[in-house]
């Protein structure tokens, strides 16, 4: 989630690429997962939330591992259950808004820290419920990144979607490895890829998002109906951990953003295939 990510975003947005609702091809019938096939590794159901700005000794940390947040607005540390994080009848909400000195806040929760502590799954199926606030500079996502290891040579990341509420007619989701070379830079790889939905129906009502990881293929779905699949990068060689944040900005204008703007999260769930080890 750097600059470079934000850039090309903002250049595949403008080409206006997208992919039909029927995927894999015209006149075909939609691929769904079948998730009896699967057996429940982690589940969060929100019935409670154990979270600390870091870590260790909680579920969620309220920051990416390796302190590297990002967007318009900070990523706040939680505040006894008020803000940005409330829970309601199972069911987190997740709060954006200004401050006392009119500078934004959000949320962001992470499954692992920066030393591995927590929850992580190199390969299997990961979902999330979730409805998406409305409103223009709105950045909602439900991703997955590798745990830190100061020996590797690459990360990888996906973005099982990423929403920009300026366009709520389709969403982002993204095969990321970022490689490092001898000055400690990253090369930021796509491909980029959009789904069409109706309009707004991501903001007004609950969907589900997930990704099911194999070692050769990455298969991205949208209420367990798969919308694309890409080819798993060679470089995923450790455990994947969870991301879900509400974001603002991404080079889009957040002065017409809603204040306070809401991001509502049903359940993280996450699966491993019967026949897999582990």
């Amino acid at each position: 989630m750097s600059w470079k990510c934000r850039l090309i975003a903002l250049l595949v947005a403008a080409s206006s690429i997208s992919v039909p609702l029927n995927y894999p091809a015209s006149g075909q019938s939609p691929v769904t997962i079948d998730i009896n096939k699967f057996r429940l590794t982690f589940s969060e159901e929100f019935d409670e939330l154990s979270v600390s700005p870091l870590g260790p000794n909680t579920r969620w940390i309220a920051h990416t591992p390796w302190a590297g947040d990002f967007g318009d607005a900070s990523f706040a540390d939680p505040r006894k259950g008020i803000f940005p994080f409330t829970i309601d009848n199972g069911i987190l909400r997740i709060e954006a808004r200004k401050n006392e000195d009119g500078k934004w806040e959000s949320g962001l929760l992470a499954s692992a820290d920066g030393h591995g502590r927590g929850f992580s799954q190199q390969y299997g199926y990961f979902e999330m419920r979730a409805k998406l606030p409305k409103g223009k500079g709105v950045w909602p996502g439900f991703w997955l990144h590798t745990i830190e290891d100061p020996k590797a040579k690459s990360k990888v990341e996906f973005d099982i979607i990423e929403y920009y509420g300026h366009d709520p007619s389709r969403y982002q989701s993204a095969v990321h490895t970022w490689f490092f070379n001898s000055a400690d830079d990253t090369i930021y790889h796509p491909p980029l890829h959009f789904t069409l939905v109706p309009n707004e129906s991501l903001s007004d009502e609950f969907n589900t998002f997930g990704a099911l990881v194999r070692p050769d293929v990455v298969k991205f779905y949208l209420n367990r109906t798969e919308v694309w699949q890409e080819k798993t990068p060679a470089d995923l060689n450790r455990p994947l951990l969870v991301l879900v944040n509400l974001a603002l900005g991404s080079g889009w204008p957040i002065t017409e953003t809603p204040n306070p703007s809401y991001m509502y999260v049903d359940y993280i769930r996450v699966y491993l295939e019967s026949d897999s080890p582990g």
